[in-house]
C-alpha cells in the first residue's frame, strides 16, 4: 500500500501549485504521467494545455489579457528517442536539447538540470519540479527520474537540487509539488516526492486528479498512458477555460 493517499493530498490542499505525478498502473501494463497546473493571477488562470506533434505547451486563452509569459508559457511535456520528459516550465526544453546534443549517458537529466536553477519569481521563487521516464519496450519496462530545483528555505542566494530515481512497482507512483499549500510568500515543497497509489487508465487517474483539485484554482490537467508493450499512447487535456 502506497504511504500516501492522492486523492486526500489534492482535496486537503487547496494550493499545491503545479504538480507531477509518475508511476505504474495498477495492472501493470501502462506508465502513467499526470501534470496539473493552478493560479491565483488573472495572468496565471489565463491558461489552457495545447496539445502538438511529439509534445504539448501551454498557451493563453485570451491573448488580449496575457501580460507577462515568461514563467506560464512553456513546453512542459516533450518526447525524444525513448523519453518523456514532463517540467513545469522551459527546462523541457534545457533537458530535450541536451539528450538531442549529448546524447543520454544516463545522467543526461541531472546534468541538463545543473544549468537551471528555481524560478525568479520573488518572493516565492517557485521551485522547477521535473520528471522524465526512460522506456525499453522490448521488455516492456521503464524506469523514472524525479527532480525539484528550489531556493534555500527562501533564500534566492543558494540554489538546492534534488534528484530521485524510481524502479516502478504495479500500482505504485510518485507526486512533487511546487508548494506546500497555499500562503503569502508561497512555502515551497518540501521532502521527497510524495508515494502515491495509481489507478490503471489515463481515463481514472484523470478523474482522480481533476476532481479533487481546487475548484477555484484549477486551470489545466494533462494525463498520458503509455502501454508498456509499446502501443499507442492515451493523452487526455482537461481545460478549465474552454
Amino acid at each position: 500500500m502506497a504511504k500516501f493517499d492522492l486523492k486526500n493530498l489534492l482535496k486537503d490542499n487547496t494550493y499545491p501549485g503545479r504538480g507531477i505525478v509518475i508511476g505504474k498502473s495498477k495492472d501493470g501494463k501502462n506508465a502513467l504521467i499526470a501534470y496539473f497546473i493552478m493560479g491565483r493571477s488573472e495572468n496565471s488562470r489565463n491558461r489552457i494545455f495545447e496539445e502538438f506533434d511529439g509534445g504539448m505547451r501551454t498557451k493563453a486563452f485570451d491573448e488580449s489579457k496575457l501580460t507577462d509569459p515568461s514563467l506560464i508559457i512553456y513546453n512542459p511535456f516533450l518526447q525524444i528517442n525513448d523519453s518523456d520528459i514532463i517540467t513545469n516550465g522551459d527546462q523541457t526544453d534545457t533537458v530535450y536539447n541536451y539528450i538531442k546534443e549529448f546524447g543520454d549517458d544516463g545522467f543526461s537529466f541531472e546534468k541538463a538540470l545543473y544549468t537551471r536553477e528555481f524560478e525568479p519569481d520573488k518572493p516565492n521563487y517557485t521551485p522547477r519540479i521535473s520528471g522524465i521516464l526512460n522506456y525499453d519496450f522490448a521488455n516492456k519496462a521503464f524506469n523514472y527520474k524525479m527532480s525539484i530545483l528550489k531556493s534555500a528555505n527562501g533564500n534566492p542566494e543558494v540554489c538546492n537540487r534534488y534528484f530521485y530515481g524510481y524502479n516502478p512497482l504495479d500500482g505504485i507512483g510518485h507526486f512533487i509539488h511546487t508548494y506546500l499549500h497555499d500562503g503569502n510568500p508561497i512555502p515551497s515543497f518540501y521532502g521527497e516526492p510524495e508515494e502515491v497509489e495509481l489507478p490503471n487508465t489515463a481515463e481514472e487517474l484523470a478523474s482522480l486528479v481533476w476532481e479533487n483539485l481546487n475548484e477555484d484554482n484549477k486551470v489545466s490537467l494533462f494525463v498520458r498512458a503509455i502501454p508498456l508493450d509499446g502501443s499507442k499512447a492515451t493523452q487526455i487535456i482537461i481545460n478549465k477555460n474552454k
